[in-house]
């Protein structure tokens, strides 16, 4: 395919917030798609992306480096396309400009196609050591000199990795579905009134087929592969997909229980309690030996935690396994638990590994085995896994231990378990079916948490306000919001300031949020700046209200910040049913 036709499709999306007209034009797209050698070379493209999410490369190109790559195609400086930048906020509309301003007759008449852009963006992560930035430029100039304005454009968002143009993993599930079964459905969608219908007895066999995409896409993370396997073997060549060590999974997720009566009406007697820990989830993978770790967001944190790597190693019998573990910070000299705060700064950090290593250990608390010597214990009942980690998991004080963990049927116990593990500084408990199998990427009645209320939300920052007097050279007061699954947007929920500390040393400061936020700034007015919504932050509140001046409805009363929360994707942050659902149970509003 050629890859002016398939920016033409970007274009399209850019040009509509309508999600059925997204999914609409994208299943267009990959009816085209039937016909063509490599699809997920432009499956992967039509999401902003050249490796999937879980992969360890990272195209690892500087707005800095596309400013020079910029220069050096369309013979502007470096100054000028700052300027542009400054005003635009986005290097993709600064390279159309450029490109557009740019004569003809010094542009290359070389066509590009899907296949050389993916190769050659993908080429990219390959690049180290000595000159590598000049042979970087050099790829991205090339490109650029074979593009048209619109081409240019979306090559520089996807090489930033900031497409921007509003597809969500539903929508691509959902044209997915669209394309491969819209005929058997008779699915109908009129783009005039945005309207979606199927016939009624057709809707259980539509529910059915996306459920078995998602499940899909949960099990290999990959749409690309997905659409692949439908295409060459029905849908039912889902049913057969087999897991496989070193490719994460999305893990199984828990919904909210409000009391112990509630919990043990989902998963019935007895049933299991653990400790919910205050630390990060790991998904830990062993394939012949070789371990390699993934965050819930599916990002590969392997040389982040060389200590985990040892740990499993000395900890863990066996060679091919995975595990689903929480980790928590210890106290180098007390030993005691340490709150999630603490170790979130390994998470991202690139250098000074080793320093952290021994400032920040770590101690893994293994609570579910998703495989063991390649047997799949997905369908295994939760007490057969548990009695698996038992067999193969050696407990090494502060380092490594099976989930802290009771079978009962006495409410009482669990509640006493539960004052114990809030005692202790975790966010309550977990509440697990014996029998339930592991669900990926479900919140089904296998399993629910309870911690204490209100519930603390897990918000995006999208606004924020430059400081004044003492946070002069700041930005504050931000602005965030939740997600509304059904209209695929984000909506306003408060603005947080309270929480966030001056010092370093007492905790995460609005310097560096601000640090975080600055790359991100979209446009200024006034004192108000728009930011991409990448930074989630875990908020506190004393009452959600009914409210006018936010798009949720709502808002809350007294927020505070607690945490940054780099190991969540913007996909699980609270969402609007989330703030619905607290607003309706506080205060006895529901009883």
């Amino acid at each position: 395919m050629d890859y002016l036709k398939l920016t033409e499709y970007y274009k399209k999306l850019e040009g509509t917030s309508k999600r059925l007209e997204k999914i609409f034009i994208i299943s267009k797209l990959f009816i085209d798609l039937k016909t063509e050698k490599n699809p997920g070379a432009i499956i992967n493209l039509i999401r902003g992306n050249v490796f999937p999410v879980w992969e360890e490369r990272k195209i690892g190109v500087s707005e800095k480096l596309i400013i020079k790559a910029l220069s050096v195609s369309t013979g502007n400086s470096k100054e000028n396309i700052e300027k542009l930048f400054s005003k635009t906020g986005d290097l993709g509309i600064v390279a159309e400009q450029l490109i557009i301003n740019k004569k003809q007759t010094t542009l290359s008449s070389k066509k590009l196609t899907v296949d050389i852009v993916y190769s050659k963006i993908r080429s990219l992560a390959e690049m180290e050591g000595a000159g590598a930035v000049n042979r970087k430029v050099g790829i991205i100039s090339e490109l650029l000199t074979s593009s048209s304005p619109l081409e240019a454009k979306f090559i520089i968002r996807i090489i930033l990795e900031q497409l921007r143009v509003g597809i969500a993993d539903g929508t691509i599930r959902d044209s997915i579905v669209w394309c491969f079964f819209s005929d058997k459905l008779k699915l109908k969608y009129e783009q005039k009134t945005n309207d979606f219908s199927y016939p009624k007895e057709n809707k259980k066999d539509y529910e059915l087929i996306t459920s078995k995409v998602q499940h899909g896409y949960d099990m290999i993370c990959d749409f690309a592969e997905v659409y692949i396997i439908i295409k060459e073997k029905g849908i039912s060549g889902l049913e057969n997909i087999k897991m496989k060590a070193g490719k994460p999974i999305n893990v199984m997720l828990y919904q909210k229980a409000n009391n112990f009566a509630e919990a043990v009406e989902i998963v019935s007697s007895p049933f299991a309690v653990e400790f919910k820990y205050d630390g990060f989830r790991i998904q830990a993978h062993c394939s012949n030996g070789k371990i390699s770790l993934y965050t819930r967001r599916l990002e590969n944190v392997t040389k982040q935690f060389p200590d985990i790597i040892d740990i499993l190693k000395n900890g863990v019998k066996g060679d091919n396994y995975i595990l689903d573990t929480e980790c928590i910070a210890i106290d180098s000299k007390t030993k005691k638990w340490l709150p999630f705060q603490s170790i979130s700064q390994r998470i991202r950090r690139k250098y000074d590994i080793e320093k952290l290593v021994k400032d920040v250990p770590v101690l893994v608390n293994v609570f579910d085995v998703i495989s063991y010597n390649n047997e799949s214990l997905l369908d295994a009942p939760f007490h057969r896994r548990r009695h698996i980690i038992e067999k193969i998991v050696k407990v090494i004080p502060s380092k490594l231990q099976p989930a802290e963990q009771i079978v009962t049927s006495d409410v009482k116990e669990a509640e006493k378990f539960y004052n114990t593990a809030l005692s202790l500084g975790n966010e309550g408990v977990m509440i697990k079916s014996l029998s339930a199998p592991y669900k990926p990427g479900s919140r089904v009645g296998y399993g629910v948490k309870i911690k204490p209320i209100l519930e603390t939300l897990d918000l995006i920052i999208i606004k924020a306000e430059t400081g004044e007097g003492k946070r002069v050279g700041w930005l504050s007061s931000y602005t965030v919001a939740c997600w509304d699954n059904k209209k695929e947007k984000l909506l306003e929920v408060g603005k947080v300031s309270t929480g966030l500390k001056e010092k370093e040393e007492e905790g995460v400061t609005f310097n560096k949020i601000t640090k975080l936020l600055k790359p991100l700034v979209e446009k200024q007015s006034g004192k108000e700046v728009i930011v991409k919504p990448k930074i989630i932050i875990e908020v506190a509140y004393e009452e959600i209200q009914k409210s006018n001046e936010y798009s949720s409805g709502f808002a809350l009363r007294f927020p505070r910040f607690i945490a940054l929360r780099f190991d969540k994707p913007i996909s699980e942050i609270s969402t609007i049913k989330d703030v619905e659902k607290i607003y309706n149970e506080q205060r006895g509003k529901v009883k």
